[in-house]
């Protein structure tokens, strides 16, 4: 899932930016409390939108009026920073001040949820003076300008005029500028210690050196642009100009940041975990609250993972032995599965085609399965996409990234590909169940086009709910018959077992001090995943703790809140009843409970 933090926006932001409103995002029609409720939500989306002209083009609400936003990217410096913490602690103050007396149910759940979201915003400035407890670095192997802006121009900001192309040279030259503030940032973090691990930073390096290491006509900051203009037949020498602005400006930023990472190399603390920073206790624990949305100790995340690895590794030895695959530990077994030769796709261009059209047919069969699941089902299109060759040595091995909400941009995952070795076939299909459909894509694409709350809610991002409901939604398809053989069955428990492996790991680098190689190899050992793929996955929680967390203890509270809500009815219980929650958005998990606890009620009454 891409990464994220709470945004939202409400019906008047669409007006502001000259937007039609497709009736399937219309904010619901209410009056009293609940209108002055909403006007509040759409003050607080103008000021984001007027702070962040990424944001307004990730929506597609670059146009019209914001048209201006199209040419800029956002300011990342420290002043930045500070103005924000400034105006959340302005909207949080409010939102406190808004009295509940008059709202409905729907709009007092509103105010929870944003209340909350907002709180948590202002955790990590206002405590440890960086942006978020998740992602205490400015520069490492999945953070800072150098890894995003060229994503984002690429695959968000949209090419198909000429002010378009145009615009996309103004924010070229601007992330020479950015990489500048990131690097200032950087430098001030660090002199308060907050350096990425050195594995993290060598990661870093080698990417910078690979975006930095063509020459400039042949840079995809250049072909992005050229080929996308020549595609539409818009006139002009596009890649001469890009290329000058490569060379000349985002070039001699970019030896900057190589510069100071190479330097902040030499200075870094050993140790993979926040352990190593000041407060770094306190930081964890806040990064593990805001991911989980839940009050767990890490001891108590850490014997939750072991239990849970138990449980599903018996379950896994259950399936391999009846598939005459005994000999050995479960991750051993798994291990030799992995290495199979007709488990496997050519490492070569076809194979990796191949792959991904294999993917795109499992998705395409799911969607046929929605409707017996779900009342509500979504056909909004999702494409299936590689990581792009500069960033994958870094990037996480699979992620989604949510559509512009006007149709301009469809949602894309995106699975990196960089050792097709790293996905046997029987592990594809719970990854598409995971990332596409019923998962991240169908979840947020239900909260995007509901008509029963907020637009400010419809963007709400709460990674204990989502990456939940993306593991729930592998268990859905087992229940729908979607795993074609016992070995893709043994493929989405791999993937809960690799997801119940994370609590160990997560919370043993962070407070049991494991190093990158203890963790990596507890990985292989519990999963059978493939090294190389385990070790990737080790670097990311190392730089982003407690975000592993979420998946688990997310599935967790969806099977329980479910399961509630079965006993209770017993054979008054509808799956399709019980899905019908996503239409109210996502929210930490505490509420998504009770929430479904009040639904239940009332279908009993």
């Amino acid at each position: 899932m891409d990464r994220r933090t709470f945004l939202g926006c409400s019906a008047s932001a669409f007006a502001v930016a000259t937007v039609g409103t497709p009736s399937a995002l219309a904010a619901p029609q209410q009056g009293g409390a609940d209108a002055g409720l909403n006007a509040l939500f759409d003050r607080i989306v103008e000021d984001r939108l007027d702070r962040s002209p990424q944001f307004a083009t990730s929506l597609g609400f670059d146009k019209g009026a914001r048209a201006a936003a199209k040419r800029r990217l956002d300011d990342v410096s420290t002043a930045a920073r500070q103005q924000s913490l400034a105006a959340t602690q302005k909207w949080l103050g409010e939102l406190e001040r808004f009295s509940t007396a008059g709202l409905t149910p729907a709009g007092a759940l509103n105010r929870e949820i944003v209340l909350y979201s907002l709180r948590q915003q202002t955790a990590a400035p206002e405590r440890f003076g960086i942006d978020t407890a998740i992602r205490p670095y400015r520069i490492f192997q999945q953070g800072g300008a150098y890894f995003s802006v060229p994503d984002f121009l690429n695959d968000t900001h949209v090419v198909e005029t000429r002010e378009d192309a145009d615009a996309y040279l103004a924010r070229l030259a601007a992330f020479a500028t950015v990489l500048d503030q990131d690097l200032a940032v950087q430098r001030e973090q660090a002199a308060r210690g907050f350096i990425a691990p050195d594995f993290a930073l060598d990661l870093t390096l080698g990417q910078m050196r690979k975006l930095r290491g063509v020459v400039p006509a042949s840079s995809s900051l250049v072909r992005s642009l050229a080929d996308r203009a020549q595609g539409k037949g818009i006139a002009g020498d596009w890649g001469a100009s890009a290329s000058k602005i490569v060379e000349t400006q985002v070039y001699p930023a970019l030896d900057r940041q190589i510069a100071l990472v190479t330097q902040l190399r030499g200075q870094t603390k050993p140790g993979a975990g926040v352990w190593r920073l000041k407060d770094g206790d306190a930081l964890y624990a806040t990064a593990l609250e805001q991911a989980t949305t839940t009050r767990f100790t890490p001891d108590e995340v850490h014997r939750m993972g072991l239990a849970q690895v138990a449980e599903i590794s018996a379950q896994l030895d259950t399936i391999l032995k009846a598939n005459s695959m005994a000999s050995g530990t479960v991750s051993q077994r798994l291990t030799a599965l992995n290495r199979e030769p007709t488990q496997l796709y050519p490492d070569t261009p076809a194979g990796r085609e191949a792959l991904i059209a294999s993917l795109n047919g499992g998705a395409r069969q799911m969607q046929a399965r929605l409707p017996q699941a779900f009342a509500t089902v979504s056909d909004a299109p999702l494409e299936i996409r590689a990581v792009p060759v500069e960033i994958q040595d870094g990037a996480s091995n699979g992620y989604y990234k949510r559509a512009a909400l006007d149709g301009s941009r469809p949602a894309i995952y995106f699975i990196n590909l960089k050792d097709p070795a790293d996905w046997p076939k029987y592990s594809l299909p719970a990854l598409t169940y995971h990332e596409g459909v019923p998962g991240h894509h169908l979840q947020i694409s239900i909260s995007q086009q509901s008509k029963e709350i907020p637009l400010l809610r419809k963007l709400g991002f709460f990674g204990a709910y989502t990456e939940g409901w993306a593991l729930y939604a592998e268990q859905l398809a087992d229940e729908l018959g979607a795993y074609q053989t016992p070995l893709e069955r043994a493929g989405y428990l791999q993937s809960f077992l690799f997801r119940a492996a994370r609590l160990v790991v997560d919370t043993g680098i962070h407070t049991k001090r494991w190093t990158r190689e203890q963790a990596t190899q507890y990985l292989v050992d519990t999963t059978g995943m493939a090294a190389p793929r385990s070790q990737r996955e080790v670097e990311r929680y190392s730089t982003q703790p407690g975000q592993a967390c979420s998946y688990k203890v997310g599935h967790m509270a969806w099977t329980r809140a479910r399961k509630t809500a079965e006993t209770a009815l017993g054979d008054r219980f509808d799956l399709k009843w019980f899905h019908e929650v996503l239409l109210s958005g996502a929210m930490p998990l505490t509420v998504m409970e009770e929430l479904v606890a009040q639904r239940t009620r009332a279908r009993r009454a």
